[in-house]
């Protein structure tokens, strides 16, 4: 399942500050090679510099204005996120390289100016990346242990030191931007959970027999999910949502059809079948429950193709909106409806397992068969606490 809403805001910001990154990474870097080795060493006063390394840093900006057409080209193919990784390492291991090779070759004390290396760590925290400030910081202690090891000179401590300060002010700044952002996370799930239960509310007061149901289906639906195992936890709160708002569109019906107490006509049948396209068009612009839009469209297609509104057959039916299906059928046929009372739940699990390969999908009505005594359990329970 891909949330595409979500994850084009998302590369658009990893996009915006992989730019930053590299306006950062090559301004400094270049000004700062730029004024210590070729301009201060021309100012009439005296002034200790390494030159130009007897001309081993034209390695390093070569190796640097290659990376910018790489970078080009997975910005323009929306692969963003490698960048920084990929700069780092290079960076890291070609001034490694270089330095070694430099310092191997004559009798100086190992000293470094590069700048660049702290402006990284400084400026990792804007990825909000745990991963790429872990390896930005053990990754430049380890290029200094290593230099230390190879020249057996303990002068590499201080650069260490000074990484470690610097380490240590970005990781108070990651940590605080990653506790922001999940504030910010809690509070807006906060609202769109309450706002969802309010629509939800609503409907049941229009139709009292589906009171609970769609916690109940929302409910199913997660616990079988999880047993397919192909659901992260983050994307599990937006599904169970959608499942909450899988009837929907039921709100445009009317009271006469949804409480009739005997069958339906064809034409007010052809009615109620309009209830997933109208729940879909209703929260099509609502951020995270749009990418699972299908949960509340498809609900109501078949295995067989014979379903609605679409008539979707087999794959082709999104994979939660298959999940949703056998909730929504469980939780139909152990609830009393208006033209009927409730099943026992031994029959509504005959039902379903009779419907593999035909109204659902097989391999989810295998899985359901493991979480059916899970399911038993939560309905005994719910109705233990709702009967009180």
């Amino acid at each position: 399942m891909q949330n595409l809403h979500r994850y084009s805001n998302l590369l658009n910001e990893e996009k915006r500050t992989t730019i930053w990154f590299l306006w950062l990474f090559y301004g400094i870097y270049f000004g700062y090679e730029l004024v210590y080795y070729y301009i201060l060493p021309q100012m009439p006063w005296e002034l200790d510099t390494l030159g130009n390394k007897n001309g081993l840093d034209i390695f390093i900006y070569t190796v640097c204005i290659i990376l910018i057409p790489i970078a080009y080209y997975l910005i323009k193919h929306d692969k963003s996120f490698q960048i920084k990784y990929i700069f780092f390492i290079t960076f890291t291991f070609t001034n490694l390289l270089v330095e070694l090779v430099f310092y191997l070759g004559n009798d100086q004390t190992y000293a470094n100016g590069n700048i660049v290396e702290l402006v990284i760590i400084l400026f990792s925290p804007i990825f909000v990346s745990k991963s790429f400030f872990y390896l930005v910081s053990l990754g430049t202690t380890l290029k200094f242990v290593i230099i230390g090891i190879v020249l057996e000179d303990i002068v590499v401590v201080i650069p260490i030191l000074i990484l470690s300060i610097l380490s240590i002010v970005a990781c108070i700044l990651l940590f605080r931007f990653l506790a922001y952002v999940k504030a910010v996370e809690t509070s807006y799930d906060k609202q769109l959970e309450g706002i969802v239960k309010g629509v939800i509310a609503t409907l049941e007061l229009k139709d009292p027999y589906t009171r609970g149901h769609s916690e109940r289906v929302a409910d199913y639906a997660n616990l079988l999910v999880k047993e397919t195992g192909k659901l992260k936890k983050d994307e599990q709160k937006f599904f169970y949502y959608a499942c909450l708002l899988h009837d929907i569109g039921k709100i445009h019906i009317p009271d006469s059809i949804l409480s009739k107490p005997n069958n339906l006509t064809k034409e007010e049948y052809d009615v109620i079948k309009t209830h997933p396209v109208v729940g879909a068009e209703a929260v099509e612009e609502v951020e995270g429950i749009v990418d699972y839009i299908n949960v509340i469209k498809h609900h109501h297609e078949r295995w067989d193709g014979k379903g609605y509104p679409e008539g979707k057959q087999g794959d082709e039916i999104d994979f939660l909106a298959r999940v949703t299906m056998i909730a929504d059928a469980f939780d139909a046929i152990t609830s009393s409806r208006s033209y009927r009372e409730a099943l026992p739940l031994e029959t509504a699990y005959q039902i379903i397992v009779d419907g593999s390969g035909t109204q659902f999908d097989p391999d989810l009505v295998d899985t359901f068969k493991k979480v059916y005594p899970i399911w038993v359990e939560y309905h005994k329970n719910y109705h233990d606490l709702t009967d009180k």
